[in-house]
């Protein structure tokens, strides 16, 4: 990872723009609809009102000083004038402000990611400044899958957080609590602008939160190009709770996976070492994602694996590899 992306709470902070220009009109239009203190200063003049985005501040027609500046989180400078740029960057930075200037990436503190704006769901997409058209291409691509109402979601999540941490104690069954309410109906609701039946929907799904059983999940890397995995087998990979995989598996495979999944190579462990190893996991009530290089239907250890499951009664769920040129071709079961 050569960029990381923080997000900064808003509500109570001053963000300072400096400019006239259209660099300096989309930063604008960013922040008009946050809850921050949004100020606006256009040393090389003001645009027409028309252009103006509404709902902005006014103008101040005139260079920031030293004490505009004090207070203010994050600086925005968008000037043709270098020099100018450079001074009151140093402003800013003295007062303990972060400071962006627009197209110039060496004398900034951070970049300007792509952003998907769904009110309290905000996506980013950033490059380090290297390309910004590609992160506005992947933005678009991004934007027109998700959902309008994905903000109120998170929103009415927000509501409802302190009491399902009061009667959910356990994390793992909160984390199934909320899997259940941002993927059925309470979220088909807010979809529909009913906000109130979908907390009434949380609410019942909350009363009636039990645990649930542990799961095992065996799936193969296939070829090991993460291209080719299946929607299914990501879905899956995602929603694990913990990854227990073969040392052959491509890193690039292993990182589809959920990031805070623990992940554990179980290459120098026995069938049974394993076996014991998934029950305890089971018996927990978490979600185990068995993970082979290539394809576990060719594989005598992962036979092995399921025949020491299948003689407890621990149901396995098997999901097919997509075959690929580079799938490993391993020993068939039961022959020499």
């Amino acid at each position: 990872m050569r960029v990381f992306l923080a997000g900064i709470p808003l509500e109570d902070e001053r963000v300072i723009v400096v400019g006239g220009g259209e660099a300096a009109l989309a930063k604008l239009r960013l922040f008009v609809d946050s809850p921050a203190e949004l100020v606006w200063f256009t040393p090389d003049g003001a645009p027409d009102r028309d252009r103006r985005p509404a709902g902005g501040p006014d103008p101040i027609t005139r260079p920031p000083t030293r004490e505009d500046l004090a207070g203010a989180r994050l600086v925005f400078l968008a000037l043709d004038d270098e020099a100018q740029a450079v001074s009151i960057a140093g402003l800013a930075r003295d007062m303990g402000a972060q400071v962006n200037v627009v197209d110039r990436p060496a004398l900034s503190d951070f970049q300007t990611p792509a952003l998907i704006d769904r009110d309290s769901v905000v996506i980013g997409i950033a490059t380090g400044g290297a390309a910004p058209i590609l992160a506005r291409d992947v933005r678009s691509r991004i934007e027109a899958v998700l959902p309008a109402a994905l903000g109120p979601l998170a929103t009415l999540a927000g509501r409802i957080r302190d009491r399902v941490k009061t009667s959910v104690p356990d994390f793992m069954s909160r984390r199934r609590f909320w899997e259940r309410a941002f993927r059925g109906a309470a979220a088909d609701l807010v979809a529909e602008g009913r906000i109130e039946a979908a907390h009434d929907e949380m609410i019942r799904l909350l009363d009636a939160a039990a645990p649930e059983a542990g799961v095992v999940h065996l799936l193969g890397s296939g070829s090991g190009d993460p291209e080719l995995l299946t929607l299914k087998a990501l879905r899956i990979m995602q929603d694990a709770d913990v990854i227990l995989h073969d040392g052959e598996v491509p890193a690039e495979v292993l990182a589809r996976a959920r990031r805070d999944a623990p992940r554990r190579d179980v290459e120098a462990m026995t069938a049974g070492q394993v076996f014991e190893l998934i029950a305890g996991h089971l018996d927990h009530g978490e979600r185990v994602v068995r993970l082979y290089a290539g394809d576990p239907d060719v594989s005598e250890r992962a036979q092995r694996e399921r025949d020491a499951l299948d003689a407890t009664g621990i149901a396995a769920f098997a999901v097919p590899v997509v075959p690929g040129p580079a799938v490993p071709r391993l020993r068939p079961i039961g022959k020499a």
